[in-house]
């Protein structure tokens, strides 16, 4: 038998909720340094960069915040999608099934529409976004609604006859209502920093889990939605979903924790603030080397390159200092260029003559790199 889950928050109301402000405080001030160190970065950036940069973020996002609830989207379809979507990069590439299109239609509805109120309609139009066809996997759901069913709302992990209830939402009587106190309190912007609103709708909305299923999805959406009207357009850049997922185990014990903690939440604030903080530093790193490949090609304006060479650096650039991993080798230049031996020995050569790349190793053991400082070796180990 599953063991048995107390509901903590049934009283007293949700709003008397409480958070430690000088702890908080002191997160909250590096959390926003980071973000306007983005902000700064990004503006220096032409349209085309930005929107190529953006384009790859709000992909990996959508496969990020799908893989946390253990969904596998397909990457090339997604980023085909976004292509389209924003008119930049390889718009030709594969349809992406209607619940992948659901997810992107909600992503971006919370950013272009982050000024607009949250209401009832419009989280069931995104949860029924998820699930176009009334089904999650082969049990059928209630979509473009609040649950109705009378048995419990668990969160439950483990096998048949040995499950562990981590935390049971409040009964489907009860959530109307409930979502009509954290939608007046939302759009009433009754916490004045957007940081920590965003750290407490979360846990708020996770907590009364409204939805028969497409409450974690609906719940990161929400998230973006805040973002969005906090950084503008730098916000497709902090992928906090990535974020999250690359921290899954300890996301769900945050919350968790949370939920049975009692009414001071500011180890989950603090826990939330930090994360955006994070996904603020990796979004600012995705922005220095798209401007340092800028910079490269700059400097390398007079060079000239075959398109197989071309190709290959670029491949070397996009993977960034650490992505390409082991370097690039002549037989790794063959198979990539389509080209013989012969050939990509001698092109290879001639980039570490023309200072593009710089090389490392000698014999089998030869690698080359881009001739950039931090892009070398050591740093891809």
């Amino acid at each position: 038998m599953a063991t048995e889950a107390t509901y903590v928050w049934q009283q007293p109301a949700w709003p008397d909720l409480h958070y430690d402000p000088v702890r908080v405080g002191a997160a909250l001030a590096t959390a926003r340094r980071a973000q306007g160190v983005v902000e700064g970065k990004l503006a220096a950036l032409g349209f085309e960069q930005r929107l190529e940069l953006a384009a790859e973020a709000w992909s990996q996002e959508a496969v990020a915040t799908a893989a946390i609830e253990g969904e596998r989207l397909d990457l090339a379809a997604v980023r085909s999608s976004v292509a389209r979507r924003l008119g930049v990069g390889k718009q030709d590439g594969p349809n992406a099934p209607r619940n992948v299109e659901g997810l992107l239609d909600i992503m971006d509805d919370a950013v272009t529409r982050c000024a607009d109120a949250v209401t009832d309609e419009r989280l069931h139009a995104w949860q029924a976004a998820l699930f176009p066809t009334g089904y999650s996997g082969m049990t059928k759901i209630r979509v473009g609604g609040y649950r109705e069913r009378p048995e419990p709302m668990q969160i439950v992990s483990g096998r048949v006859g040995r499950e562990r209830v981590h935390y049971e939402a409040p009964p489907s009587e009860r959530v109307p209502q409930e979502m009509h106190q954290l939608l007046q309190w939302f759009n009433a912007s009754a916490e004045p920093d957007t940081l920590i609103r965003t750290a407490l709708t979360h846990l708020w909305f996770e907590t009364l889990h409204p939805f028969e299923d497409g409450n974690g999805r609906v719940g990161r959406v929400w998230v973006d939605l805040v973002l969005a009207g906090d950084s503008g357009e730098a916000s497709r850049l902090i992928r906090t979903s990535q974020r999250l997922l690359d921290r899954r185990n300890e996301y769900y014990e945050q919350l968790e924790r949370a939920q049975h903690g009692g009414l001071d939440v500011t180890d989950w604030v603090l826990w939330f603030v930090h994360q955006v903080q994070v996904s603020c530093d990796e979004a600012s790193k995705t922005v220095d080397d798209t401007l340092a490949k800028a910079r490269f090609w700059m400097d390398h304006s007079n060079k000239a390159l075959s398109e197989r060479q071309r190709k290959v650096v670029n491949l070397l650039l996009d993977a960034g200092p650490n992505g390409f991993e082991g370097g690039m080798s002549t037989k790794k230049y063959e198979s990539i260029a389509g080209t013989s031996r012969a050939t990509a020995s001698r092109e290879l050569i001639g980039l570490e003559d023309l200072k593009l790349l710089a090389r490392t190793g000698a014999g089998r053991s030869t690698r080359y790199y881009v001739n950039l400082p931090g892009w070398g070796p050591h740093e891809a180990v």
